[in-house]
């Protein structure tokens, strides 16, 4: 058994704005009585009004007003309110044109065989590297069938993210090496970059139950939400909820295969990996881009 991949290279990131977001969101989530004003927010911040403003539009092309009417539950359970048909058959109407549809058309996937799987990542090599992105810093894994996984880590927890998602894969070799994972990061995050004639190549590595899930996942459209129930029909298993909602939990390509559109009943976020703030946050810069 191979021992846990190590960080070679301090790769804590720069840049504020997702830093930013993050304060603005939990803020407003331990004080959604009080609806804080946007001077009463960039206050508490130590930035002016105008600051703030330019960083949400530069982050997600919306408005501070906007995008904190984006993280509410209001906002979350619109998003579940459709015509009453399967997943697939929403994806397509929902998603005939703009982003939606690119991102559906953007990811190519393919599933690792049960004996692949068993092994534990047993013959695999594994190249990973941490980006900047607009959630965090971006931990992308890749191996020559395409993306295998994508984590996030705030500043200071790369090691403990690495371990999280190496530890999936005990048995695998990995190689700390940027420059093969930066062209997924580049394109991952910027929607100008998706293309159906150049797809992004996807590796879903679980077990026959949780690749159905997260199969399940990628018909969900871009900006729009399920609830696991949805998921547990779509899959064919209807009482599954509660092993749906660990599989989708166990999403190892989080954002791409897209975990953080599954919501509890009546729009409640429930949990999310890698922390409620980076799923209000996803929420909100999807609706920036829908």
């Amino acid at each position: 058994m191979n021992m846990i991949a190590k960080l070679d290279t301090d790769i804590t990131p720069d840049g504020p704005d997702y830093d930013t977001v993050r304060q603005v969101i939990e803020l407003i989530s331990e004080e959604y009585r009080d609806q804080p004003s946007l001077e009463a927010i960039a206050a508490r911040l130590n930035q002016s009004p105008t600051q703030l403003q330019k960083t949400f539009t530069r982050w997600a092309g919306l408005s501070p007003k906007a995008f904190l009417q984006a993280v509410t539950l209001d906002h979350a359970k619109r998003l579940l309110r459709r015509e009453e048909m399967p997943l697939l058959e929403t994806s397509i109407e929902v998603g005939l044109s703009g982003p939606s549809r690119l991102h559906d058309l953007f990811v190519t996937h393919e599933a690792m065989s049960p004996g692949e799987w068993k092994a534990k990542g047993g013959g695999l090599t594994i190249r990973y590297g941490f980006h900047n992105c607009p959630f965090g810093a971006a931990l992308v894994m890749v191996t020559d069938r395409g993306l295998a996984g994508l984590a996030f880590s705030d500043a200071g927890d790369e090691k403990a993210c690495l371990e999280d998602m190496s530890c999936r894969w005990p048995n695998a070799e990995y190689i700390e090496d940027r420059q093969a994972t930066a062209p997924y990061a580049e394109r991952i995050f910027q929607p100008g970059r998706w293309t159906s004639d150049q797809p992004l190549r996807v590796v879903l590595i679980g077990t026959d139950f949780q690749v159905s899930v997260w199969q399940s996942l990628l018909k969900i459209p871009f900006g729009k939400a399920v609830t696991y129930s949805d998921i547990a029909k779509d899959i064919g298993r209807p009482t599954a909820m509660r092993a749906v909602g660990a599989a989708v939990g166990a999403n190892p390509i989080s954002f791409v295969v897209p975990c953080h559109r599954a919501l509890g009943k009546n729009g409640a976020l429930t949990g999310y990996h890698w922390g409620l703030t980076r799923k209000r946050a996803m929420l909100g810069w999807e609706s920036g881009h829908a």
